[in-house]
């Protein structure tokens, strides 16, 4: 019996079902005590086998997509968001937008809630089998800088192109000069009609170009960001700050 079932896991292993080959004795066992039909015998080792592919899948994907964070829409304090509904995340939930190449903004003051919202949906478009990549305005700006020469640089960048979902956290946090613009723009229109974008920004569109220093890009990749889009602006006080942590227990100390 052992080595029957040795060469069966060999079988399985060469027909590249890996999972299953591992999983082999165990299934056996089950079919022995419970009396599975041939038919349910063979159910149980296909769903087991595509369910395991798909979880590891999911499991690349998730490394690949480089969130600084998982947190999913679910934890995400309703309450505290008064310029967003339910139904709105419901909504953008269901990746209709991502389906049709839509991209989001999400706009707002620190701590509101943008990254988390944008990370979620990541979460969500990941489960559904889209690929994603996430990265800050920053990480953006030295990997288009080094990729000639920095080969880490290039490959994040390819991986990139290549997402169904790209998410830029803190567009525009910092000034760019022409030559990062530049590249930016280059960025945008590989990107443009081929794959969908969400970017978070504490500064409107209106302000972008300021800190492009350079009108005609500006106006270029505007005119590819926000021919399909839905802009959403989120609102009040810093939840970070709101629900910070101390040092300190009972009362302040009176000077």
């Amino acid at each position: 019996m052992t080595s029957t079932l040795h060469t069966l896991q060999s079988h399985f292993r060469h027909l590249r079902m890996v999972e299953t080959a591992s999983e082999l004795p165990t299934i056996m066992r089950d079919a022995e005590k419970h009396s599975w039909t041939y038919q349910e015998f063979l159910e149980h080792i296909l769903n087991y086998e595509l369910k395991r592919r798909e979880e590891k899948s999911v499991e690349k994907r998730l490394k690949s997509a480089k969130f600084p964070y998982q947190k999913t829409l679910e934890e995400f304090q309703m309450h505290e968001q008064q310029s967003l509904s339910t139904r709105q995340v419901n909504q953008l939930k269901e990746l209709n937008w991502l389906e049709q190449q839509y991209n989001l903004v999400l706009l707002g003051p620190p701590g509101v809630g943008k990254t988390h919202i944008a990370i979620g949906l990541g979460l969500e478009a990941i489960h559904k089998g889209f690929r994603v990549q996430f990265c800050t305005m920053g990480e953006l700006v030295h990997n288009l800088k080094t990729q000639d020469y920095i080969q880490k640089s290039l490959s994040q960048l390819k991986r990139l192109k290549e997402a169904d979902l790209v998410i830029i956290d803190d567009l525009m946090y910092m000034a760019m000069d022409q030559r990062e613009a530049n590249l930016f723009f280059h960025l945008i229109n590989d990107l443009y009609e081929k794959s969908s974008i969400i970017l978070t920004s504490n500064k409107g569109p209106e302000q972008w170009g300021e800190l492009m220093g350079d009108e005609g890009i500006t106006t270029a990749i505007l005119d590819r960001l926000l021919h399909r889009v839905e802009v959403i602006q989120l609102s009040g006080d810093s939840y970070r700050i709101r629900h910070r942590s101390t040092i300190f227990s009972g009362e302040s100390v009176q000077v």
